[in-house]
């Protein structure tokens, strides 16, 4: 299988035996459709000129329409032809920080994002990154299977979080130790009557808890049930967790909304009225 490393060149990908690189999926296969059955739209962010066009020839092989940038102004340029379904965002882009380019994104849109880093000991990034909102990350190097798996399952999940928005919308509202969630509007309005704005990720977390109060919950499934990525070195769900209460609870540092129960995971403490 090819591996995406900086600097490899695409002879070196060509060379590679066909069916070691993965052949096309069927037209109109439903992992790779974005919306209305159209290819998914793909933006790749990354000033590697090889990098880029070994991603962006992959993916069009594989039915996806690619939008490549290799900084900020050709991402704003390609962000005004069109909104992708997903963004592929490396955070090392010379003059430009990968991570303010994710801020920017948050700041406008919910679309998914991948991030690449460039060593697997670089944590720091990859937990920051997820911090502001990234859906996955990949280190380097990694197959290009495994990047087409996750893209496929970030729209898989985008897919699901769509019916889980219009199954939401028929179910009112929630309400817990003077908070109340009108999953009609989304919304999120605290005891004193604000409303709380939360990251895709915090919400659909928080509807987990919700769906079940007062039961310990692993990782494992508070991972399936907001569809975030997992794999062994995967600590997203302690990030989503530590940013969910820093929302909701008076001290943080002495949760009582969300406990964490040792070798078992997280308990959502209050009673939950639904309304």
């Amino acid at each position: 299988m090819p591996m995406c490393t900086p600097g490899v060149e695409m002879s070196q990908i060509l060379a590679t035996p066909e069916s070691s690189i993965d052949s096309p999926s069927p037209l109109g296969n439903p992992a790779t459709a974005g919306p209305v059955g159209r290819p998914a739209c793909v933006l790749v962010v990354d000033d590697d000129p090889s990098m880029q066009r070994m991603l962006v020839n992959y993916l069009e092989r594989h039915d996806m329409r690619v939008l490549p940038a290799a900084n900020r102004q050709e991402m704003a340029r390609q962000l005004a032809r069109a909104e992708p379904c997903v963004v592929i965002l490396e955070l090392s882009l010379g003059q430009d920080d990968g991570l303010d380019l994710l801020r920017e994104l948050r700041a406008r849109s919910d679309v998914p994002v991948i991030i690449m880093t460039g060593h697997r000991r670089d944590e720091i990034d990859r937990v920051v990154g997820l911090e502001l909102g990234a859906d996955d990350y990949l280190t380097k190097p990694f197959g290009l299977r495994e990047l087409l798996a996750r893209i496929r399952a970030v729209l898989r999940r985008q897919e699901r979080g769509r019916i889980a928005s219009r199954r939401d919308a028929e179910q009112g509202h929630y309400r817990f130790a003077g908070w109340l969630q009108d999953r009609r509007a989304r919304r999120v309005t605290g005891p004193d009557g604000s409303h709380v704005a939360l990251t895709k990720g915090e919400y659909t977390l928080l509807t987990a808890f919700l769906d079940a109060p007062q039961r310990p919950l692993s990782r494992e499934h508070l991972l399936q049930a907001t569809r975030i990525h997992e794999d062994v070195f995967d600590r997203s769900i302690d990030v989503q967790i530590l940013r969910l209460r820093r929302k909701l609870e008076p001290d943080p540092s002495a949760p009582r909304l969300i406990r964490t129960e040792r070798g078992v995971g997280y308990v959502f403490v209050p009673a939950v009225e639904r309304l």
